[in-house]
C-alpha cells in the first residue's frame, strides 16, 4: 500500500495554493499532444505540464508534490499501477494504469486506454461491428494489455504477440476467461491476414509490416472483408504512407485508425475524471486536425 494519506493530499493542495494542476509523465514525452488537447478541452482554465524524466520515482514525486492528477504513458504504466491505493476494474485486469488522481483515500488509478480503444473501433465501424470475429494485438506493454482486454470484452477471438513471448503468455495465463492465443512475431503476416481487428502497440516497426501485400489486406482469398487497423503510436507510426497506399488499393473496406483517435477518446474520459467536468471534445478534435 502507498503511504500517501488524506492529510498528505491536503498538504499537497495547500502547496499549490488550491490551483488545480495536471500533467503527463513518461519517457520520451517531448512533442506529446496531451497539453494541446487539455488546453483545448478546458479553454486553458487549468494548468497541464509535461513532467519529463527517465526515472519513474522522480516523476512520481513531482506529481505528489504539486499536481492533482497525472496521465501516465510508456514506460511507466505498470509502475503507476503498483503505486496506487485504489484501482478501477480495468486496471486490475491489465496491471497497468494511465491515469493517477489524488483522492481522500489515497492515489486512485484508472485505465482509460481501454475505453479509448473501444470508442475508436466503434466509431470507425459505424455500427457495423458484426463483422468482427477475430483480433490481433501486437505488443504486450501497458497499452497492449489494455487492448487485449478491450477486444476480449468485445468477445473477439484474440491472438497476442510480443517481442518477448513470455509477457504475452503471462497475460494469457492471468486472464484465462478470454481464451487468448499466443503466437510468435514470426507469424505476424499469417495472423494479420486472418484478423478483422489489428491493434499495434509496439513502439517501433517490425520488418513484416513492409512486406504486407494485397492478400494480407483483403483477408486472404476472400475479397470484400472489412479490416480495422488501430495503431497506438501517433508520433512515428509504423504503418506509413506506402503501406497504407497498398492497403487502400487492395481493399477499399480496410480502415486505418490513427493513434490520435485513441488519444482523443481516452483523453476525454480521463480529463473528466481529473476535473469532475467533461472537456469540450469537439474543440479537442479540432486541434488534432
Amino acid at each position: 500500500m502507498n503511504t500517501f494519506t488524506g492529510n498528505d493530499i491536503l498538504s499537497s493542495r495547500n502547496h499549490i495554493k488550491n490551483e488545480k494542476r495536471f500533467g503527463l509523465i513518461g519517457d520520451p514525452i517531448k512533442g506529446s499532444l496531451s497539453p494541446l488537447l487539455f488546453n483545448a478541452g478546458y479553454d486553458g482554465r487549468y494548468a497541464y505540464d509535461l513532467i519529463e524524466g527517465q526515472d519513474f520515482e522522480t516523476s512520481y514525486q513531482k506529481f505528489i508534490d504539486g499536481y492533482e492528477g497525472i496521465n501516465v504513458t510508456a514506460p511507466f504504466k505498470e509502475q503507476a499501477f503498483r503505486k496506487a491505493d485504489v484501482r478501477d476494474a480495468t486496471c486490475e485486469k491489465t496491471g497497468a494504469a494511465n491515469l493517477l488522481v489524488k483522492k481522500d483515500g489515497g492515489i486512485t488509478a484508472y485505465n482509460t486506454d481501454y475505453t479509448g480503444i473501444q470508442m475508436s473501433l466503434l466509431k470507425a465501424a459505424e455500427n457495423d461491428r458484426q463483422v468482427w470475429r477475430t483480433a490481433l494485438v501486437v505488443g504486450c506493454g501497458g497499452a497492449g494489455k489494455a487492448a487485449a482486454v478491450a477486444v476480449g470484452d468485445l468477445r473477439l477471438k484474440t491472438v497476442l504477440m510480443n517481442r518477448n513471448m513470455e509477457r504475452a503468455e503471462e497475460i494469457a495465463r492471468r486472464l484465462p476467461e478470454y481464451g487468448f492465443e499466443v503466437r510468435p512475431l514470426d507469424d505476424f503476416r499469417k495472423c494479420f491476414r486472418k484478423a478483422d481487428v489489428i491493434i499495434y502497440t509496439l513502439p517501433g516497426k517490425i520488418d513484416a509490416i513492409d512486406s504486407l501485400d494485397g492478400r494480407d489486406f483483403r483477408g486472404g482469398r476472400f475479397s470484400g472483408k472489412r479490416k480495422f487497423i488501430l495503431e497506438a503510436n501517433y508520433k512515428t507510426p509504423s504503418f506509413g504512407p506506402s503501406v497504407l497506399e497498398r492497403m487502400h488499393k487492395a481493399n477499399d473496406l480496410a480502415v486505418y485508425i490513427s493513434g490520435t483517435e485513441w488519444l482523443l477518446y481516452q483523453a476525454v474520459g480521463g480529463y473528466g475524471i481529473f476535473t469532475g467536468e467533461m472537456p469540450d471534445a469537439e474543440k479537442m478534435r479540432k486541434v488534432l486536425k
